[in-house]
């Protein structure tokens, strides 16, 4: 009978290890407080996209993010949390350099009225902490313009006549990077 009460107990402590374990493995770590979105560029009516953004959406701590949430003349992730990754899935002019099809992490370097614009070959890094300016793929300044006010940095595209612009928004900044990613346009440049 004692033998088979030892049994008994170990078997109930083994069992209330395994679901233990179990219970943990179920338990998410915290929430991330900045979301992260997906933003897609397509030209025209086509399925085929042309561009993805991968980025966190921090939140405006008050009016005035650039030159106090976010330094002024320092290396910037352009989002939160993990770098911001674009993937180009055609070759394009960034600015005016041309880029070959891949995927890439960009970079920001703000200033009060232009910022520098860093792509970047090494992915998959988190946040600036990682950057190595010997990967870098393409650098261009682009002006810094005042827009209307908005809480989450996001990231979207707005198309003119001639060409492709991703726009970086957050609190009353806005800053317009050219993407020329039609073949017609590529081949005049």
């Amino acid at each position: 009978m004692k033998r088979f009460n030892a049994l008994a107990i170990s078997i109930i402590v083994i069992t209330g290890f395994i679901l233990s374990q179990d219970l943990k493995a179920q338990q998410f770590t915290r929430v991330d407080q900045n979301p992260h979105d997906i933003v897609y560029f397509r030209s025209g009516n086509e399925g085929t996209p042309q561009v993805k953004v991968v980025y966190g959406r921090p939140n405006a701590k008050d009016e005035k993010v650039f030159g106090t949430q976010v330094p002024f003349g320092e290396i910037w992730k352009t989002g939160s949390n993990e770098s911001t990754e674009v993937r180009f899935y055609c070759d394009v002019m960034f600015g005016n350099k041309y880029v070959k099809a891949g995927k890439y992490a960009l970079y920001t370097i703000p200033n009060k009225n232009y910022w520098i614009i860093i792509l970047n070959g090494k992915t998959d890094t988190y946040g600036a902490h990682f950057y190595d300016p010997k990967y870098n793929v393409a650098t261009i300044d682009v002006p810094a313009v005042k827009g209307q006010m908005i809480e989450n940095f996001s990231i979207g595209f707005s198309t003119e006549n001639y060409g492709t612009q991703m726009v970086l928004a957050w609190a009353e900044t806005r800053v317009k990077i050219p993407l020329y990613t039609e073949e017609r346009l590529i081949s005049k440049i």
